[in-house]
């Protein structure tokens, strides 16, 4: 087992936009695990129904 390794997971979230209003997307998140233990979000980004690549900042969740 590795001290220090990268993972990549993808989910489902609701996020909410201005322009659009809610939009249920996948998000990616690249995580930093020491020991299996998440340290750090490196990077989140969705990608959109068009095959854009957006950071997470463009779309807030509003519960």
């Amino acid at each position: 087992m590795k001290l220090f390794y990268i993972k990549r997971e993808t989910r489902t979230e609701n996020r909410f936009s201005p322009k659009m209003g809610r939009l249920i997307t996948r998000v990616t998140y690249i995580k930093r695990y020491l020991l299996g233990i998440p340290l750090k979000t490196l990077h989140k980004y969705r990608e959109t129904y068009y095959g854009e690549i957006k950071n997470e900042d463009d779309c807030h969740l509003y519960i």
